[in-house]
């Protein structure tokens, strides 16, 4: 596990445009509480950042202000945590003003407690017993800015959010169905919809390459519509700052009707992986919503290796994406979930009651129409669960 998360921690650090020279293992119960690394693995990585003229270091665990502070002078190079660096990830790949604004206010309530915390040092300069030294007139100048920004940026972020909403209701009311493409981040996703969707995505061998949510048209083999939905990608020990920040962009994982799961086949972590997808989608409230688990990047994989993965998950779809093979499995495992077994029925509408019945033209299959001067007549296929839907907005239309 600490292998996996090391590396973990250097992929992050080379999306982010750094090159990693060394790493440092500390083997304590807990980091140290001013230092966060003991006395002799400090020493150790003062000299490593001198052999190698390194400029700056990364943290695994998130420092507290003094830590920070305590670690930057005896090792007399920046110092940044985990946390900053994805935010530093984040800030990069943010595209639409909402990821733009997200990432904002991720990072000053990020920063705000620590400005408290750099702010100590401050105020020892110049100031006497009972009296408010520069440093701290400055710091709390500093903060009330940060704090008048935070709530600033709340507020710009409820009105996208509503904004949202509504074009959510819209597209709830249309009955095309929606699958969103959720999974831990760099297993694929973009890639997946891109084939499925047939629009090319900016598709990047990064973590966090994509960030903010995007929806596509797409079509099922029998050639109804649907939309598909790419995600930010998930990580384990995700900063609260960017949940709490990104739970808008998260929030439209909740209305989706379907959700692939996808996962790379060739990581040997993706058990692990996967179980921090499934919490995190509890954690959002997504975790009730049907699920199709794909496995991909299967083209990195040995026979043994993919037997081996069809006894861990038995019913997951196995896909290539750069091969663009089995894609037609995905679509096909998205009808069944969506429409299960279809039925064949007979309505009987008025004219008002036929234009309701066109939003769902794309979620059935129509075998006739025929039409009198009152009543137009449909032979149509449909799940059930579809036909209830269909049914019950042709009455709630009529009750109004």
């Amino acid at each position: 596990m600490k292998t996996e998360i090391l590396g973990e921690l250097q992929e992050l650090a080379r999306t982010a445009g750094y090159y990693v020279t060394e790493n440092v293992v500390q083997n304590l119960d807990y980091p140290d509480p001013r230092h966060y690394l003991g006395k002799g693995k400090v020493d150790f990585a003062k000299r490593m950042i001198e052999a190698f003229g390194v400029s700056l270091a990364i943290t695994r665990h998130e420092l507290s202000p003094s830590q920070a502070m305590n670690l930057e002078r005896l090792l007399g190079i920046p110092v940044i945590d985990r946390t900053q660096l994805i935010l530093e990830i984040f800030a990069e790949h943010a595209t639409t003003k909402e990821g733009k604004l997200e990432v904002e206010l991720a990072s000053l309530k990020y920063q705000l407690p620590r400005l408290k915390g750099f702010g100590r040092m401050l105020s020892q300069t110049g100031a006497g017993i009972g009296t408010r030294g520069p440093g701290e007139k400055k710091l709390e100048i500093d903060r009330r800015q940060a704090q008048d920004r935070i709530s600033r940026l709340r507020k710009e972020i409820e009105e996208l959010a509503k904004r949202r909403e509504i074009s959510r209701k819209k597209r709830q009311s249309s009955s095309v169905p929606l699958v969103s493409f959720v999974g831990y981040t760099n297993v694929g996703k973009s890639s997946l919809v891109s084939e499925i969707s047939s629009e090319d995505l900016v598709i990047e061998d990064k973590l966090f390459a994509t960030l903010d949510t995007r929806v596509r048209k797409a079509k099922l083999p029998a050639g109804m519509q649907l939309l598909v939905s790419d995600t930010v990608g998930f990580i384990r020990e995700l900063p609260h700052e960017l949940m709490e920040s990104f739970k808008s962009t998260l929030d439209e994982v909740k209305y989706s009707d379907i959700l692939v799961v996808v996962s790379d086949a060739s990581d040997m972590a993706i058990k692990d992986k996967y179980s921090v997808v499934d919490r995190t989608l509890r954690e959002i409230g997504a975790g009730e919503i049907r699920r199709i688990h794909v496995l991909n990047k299967i083209d990195l994989c040995t026979n043994e290796r993919l037997a081996e993965l069809e006894g861990f998950f038995p019913d997951s779809v196995m896909v290539s994406a750069l091969r663009s093979y089995n894609i037609e499995g995905i679509l096909n495992e998205i009808t069944r979930k969506l429409f299960g077994e279809k039925s064949r029925r007979t309505l009987r509408l008025t004219p008002a009651e036929f234009s309701n019945f066109m939003r769902f033209r794309n979620s059935v299959e129509v075998l006739s129409e025929s039409f009198d001067r009152e009543l137009i007549e449909i032979e149509y296929l449909s799940s059930d669960e579809i036909n209830e839907r269909l049914i019950s907005s042709i009455c709630e239309e009529g009750r109004k």
